[in-house]
């Protein structure tokens, strides 16, 4: 079982689509991958065009009653599997903030649940270092993490990965992770220098596939689609493809 926990700290870098895009493409690949949805805003739930989500059926059934991961896993008609997020799910950190066993409370529902089902999994973390991406990042074997082509961004990226290196201590493994650069704009030297700068620091944890720029990607989730539905054609679609194809090559959903 692969279990990928995709996040940043910071907003606005393309983490949601990524994930949307991502379990999308294993999908088409016949992989039967699952998607969780970790934020409250649940914004990944709503780009997959999940309806009538409330307490009992969301994620945070899981958390609140200890409702088994696979009873919550909705199938969709692209061959994607999500385990939809609710408002609700932001009263797990209010409650369980300071409790350091409900940190790993996802991975041991991941362990008794899905172990069995051998597929993908990704998780969209919400943007903040609180008990829900903790349960995330214990829950997973690797990270992956969305920067889009700006400084502040990298800056962010940094800072994540000086936090997930002072995680590896109490967790007694290295956390294996990469980079995958996102709002790519091939006609700014910019966006060029920030990929350069990335390589220089990161080296192979950088992504060789750099996500552009595209109407496409902004555009299908208000269509609650991916963008292979959306824009099968269009350049997003062309680099989310060829970045799952990197991702399966260099054994990092193994």
């Amino acid at each position: 079982m692969s279990v990928i926990a995709i996040f940043n700290q910071k907003g606005g870098v393309g983490k949601t689509t990524t994930t949307l895009n991502l379990t999308a493409a294993l999908a088409r690949m016949g992989k039967r991958p699952i998607a969780i949805d970790l934020d409250p805003q649940a914004h990944l739930t709503l780009t997959f065009g999940v309806q009538d989500v409330n307490t009992d059926t969301s994620i945070g059934a899981f958390f609140r009653d200890d409702t088994p991961l696979l009873n919550l896993v909705r199938d969709l008609a692209t061959g994607a599997r999500v385990i939809p997020a609710h408002l609700d799910l932001s009263k797990v950190e209010a409650l369980h903030s300071k409790s350091a066993a409900a940190a790993r409370k996802l991975k041991l529902g991941l362990d008794a649940s899905l172990a069995l089902e051998g597929v993908p999994i990704l998780i969209d973390c919400c943007p903040t270092f609180g008990v829900l991406t903790l349960n995330a990042l214990l829950a997973a074997n690797r990270v992956l993490i969305p920067v889009s082509a700006d400084f502040l961004s990298m800056q962010s990226v940094n800072k994540l990965d000086m936090a997930l290196k002072a995680l590896e201590g109490p967790l007694q493994r290295k956390i294996e992770k990469r980079i995958v650069l996102t709002r790519f704009d091939s006609r700014r030297k910019f966006s060029y220098d920030i990929y350069d700068q990335l390589q220089e620091r990161y080296g192979r944890e950088l992504c060789a596939t750099r996500v552009a720029e595209n109407v496409a990607l902004a555009a299908s989730p208000t269509l609650a689609q991916d963008v292979f539905t959306y824009a099968p054609s269009s350049p997003g679609a062309r680099d989310y493809a060829k970045l799952t194809l990197e991702l399966i090559e260099s054994g990092f959903f193994a």
